[in-house]
C-alpha cells in the first residue's frame, strides 16, 4: 500500500521519548507519501522519491487529497474496563458537593467497585470493546487499560482477562496494566499495609503467571498509599516481570515524582501538585511524565506544570485519563486543544506527546509514535492541511481515516 498525494506529513522522530526543545521539532514533508509493506512502513518522504513511476505502479494507492497525516494517536493512560456509571456524583460536585460527602453517600470508586464486581466478562468485554471502537474513530491506535476497579482477586483478574481478549479481537492494540492497589476496600477499612500484602502475595502471582499485564501502577497518595507502601508493591511487581508505573502527586506533593525515578518507572502520571524536587528527579531519569489535562479540566483544578516540565528536560505525554468518576472522556481532540490553550504547549509539542512520547510511556516507541521506516504502519489522514488544525479546530474529530499495521481500518 501507498499513501499518496499527502499535502503534509507531520511526525516527531526517534525510538526514545523527546525532551526539552525537541519535543517541538517536527518532520515536516510536503507532497509526500509513505509506503507500507508488511504492517511497517518502508519509506517514508516527498512523493516522487517514494513512487517516481507513480501511473505504473501496481501497489494500492490510497489518495490523501491533499491533506495532513500524522501518527495514529497513542493514549497512556486509561481505565476503560469498568462497568456503571457516575453521572450523579458529577452533578453532585457541580452543586460543590465535597468528595467526603459524595463517599458517605456510597459513591467515589467504591461505586464503580460494586458495578464492576456484578459484571460478568461478557459484560465488561463488550463495554470495553464499544469504548475502544469510539477510541479508534478519534484516531487512538494504541490505548493503555489499567484495572483497579476490582480491588480483589477475582475481579482484577477478570479486567486483565477482558483486556487480554480485547487486545487480541480488537484493531486497537491494549497494553494492559495491573492496578490492584487503586483505591483501599472496604473490607480492608484501615489496613492499607495488609491489603498490599494481599495484592503483592495473592493476586500478582497469577496475574504474573498468567501473563495479564505489561505494567503494575499503584496510586500514591495521602488518601490512597503512602510512598512506602507504593515503593514495596512496585519493587514486588518489577521482580515478577512488570514494569512499574505510578500515580504520582495528583493531589499532595507526597514525593510519589521522586518515587518513579527512585525505581526506575516507566512513567509517573497526574502531577498536578508535582513539586521542585519531583520535576528536578524525572529530569534526571528517563521516567515519562504523563499529564492529564481533561482530569483537571473536569474536576475544575490547576493544571499540572507541563510547560515547566518540558522547559525543564523532562519528557512529557498526555492521556485522556479515561474513567467513570473524575473525567469520563475519551477525548483526543479536546486533550489536546486543553494542552495547548490552558498548559502552554505548542500544536508540535502537543502532538509530540500524543504519538512518540505517549509511546514512550508504554515502552513501544521503537515500534509506534512516528512515521519512520521499519517501524508499524499506524497512521491518520486527517480533514485538515496542517497538523496545526488538531489544536485550532477545538475539540473537533479530524480523523478521517485511520489505518492500522498497513489496514485501512
Amino acid at each position: 500500500m501507498i499513501i499518496a498525494n499527502i499535502g503534509e506529513l507531520a511526525t516527531p522522530q526517534g525510538t526514545a521519548a523527546r525532551r526539552g526543545e525537541a519535543v517541538n521539532e517536527l518532520k515536516i514533508i510536503e507532497n509526500a507519501a509513505v509506503k507500507i509493506k508488511d504492517e511497517r512502513i518502508e519509506k517514508a518522504g516527498p512523493e516522487e522519491e517514494i513512487i517516481p513511476g507513480k501511473d505504473s505502479c501496481t501497489c494500492r494507492i490510497i489518495d490523501a487529497r491533499g491533506k495532513a497525516v500524522v501518527p495514529g494517536f497513542v493514549d497512556p493512560h486509561t481505565h476503560f474496563i469498568f462497568a456503571g456509571s457516575r453521572a450523579d456524583e458529577f452533578s453532585w460536585r457541580l452543586q460543590g458537593v465535597s468528595y467526603q460527602e459524595i463517599m458517605a453517600r456510597g459513591g467515589g470508586i467504591v461505586n464503580t467497585v460494586d458495578d464492576t464486581r456484578q459484571a460478568s466478562a461478557r459484560k465488561l468485554y463488550s463495554l470495553g470493546r464499544k469504548r475502544l471502537d469510539n477510541m479508534l474513530d478519534l484516531g487512538i491506535t494504541t490505548v493503555e487499560g489499567k484495572s483497579g476497579y476490582g480491588l480483589d482477586k477475582e475481579t482484577e483478574i477478570r479486567q486483565l482477562e477482558v483486556m487480554k481478549a480485547l487486545n487480541r479481537d480488537h484493531p486497537v492494540d491494549v497494553a494492559s496494566t495491573f492496578m490492584g492497589a487503586h483505591a483501599l476496600p472496604a473490607e480492608y477499612e484501615n489496613s492499607s499495609d495488609e491489603f498490599i500484602d494481599f495484592m503483592i502475595e495473592e493476586v500478582l502471582p497469577e496475574v504474573a503467571d498468567k501473563n495479564l499485564a505489561e505494567f503494575c501502577d499503584v496510586f500514591c497518595e495521602e488518601k490512597a498509599f503512602s510512598v512506602e507502601e507504593s515503593r514495596k508493591m512496585l519493587e514486588a511487581a518489577e521482580k515478577a516481570g512488570l514494569a512499574p508505573k505510578i500515580h504520582a502527586d495528583e493531589i499532595t506533593p507526597l514525593g510519589g515524582a521522586e518515587l518513579a525515578a527512585e525505581v526506575g518507572a516507566v512513567s509517573a502520571e497526574h502531577l498536578l501538585k508535582i513539586s521542585p524536587a519531583g520535576i528536578e528527579a524525572l529530569s534526571a531519569e528517563d521516567v515519562v511524565a504523563v499529564l492529564l489535562p481533561l482530569t483537571a479540566f473536569s474536576l475544575q483544578e490547576e493544571y499540572a506544570p507541563g510547560r515547566k516540565m518540558i522547559d525543564q528536560n523532562v519528557p512529557v505525554a498526555l492521556a485522556t485519563d479515561f474513567n467513570p468518576g473524575s473525567c469520563y472522556t475519551q477525548s483526543l481532540p479536546l486533550l489536546i486543544a486543553a494542552a495547548c490553550l490552558y498548559m502552554d504547549f505548542t500544536p508540535a509539542e502537543a502532538l509530540t506527546a500524543v504519538t512518540l512520547n505517549a509511546a514512550a510511556a508504554l515502552n513501544r516507541a521503537e515500534e509506534i509514535g512516528s512515521l519512520e521506516a521499519g517501524k508499524q504502519a499506524d497512521m491518520l489522514i486527517l480533514d485538515a492541511p496542517s497538523y496545526r488544525h488538531l489544536p485550532y479546530q477545538i475539540g473537533t474529530n479530524l480523523v478521517e481515516t485511520v489505518i492500522k499495521k498497513g489496514e485501512l481500518i
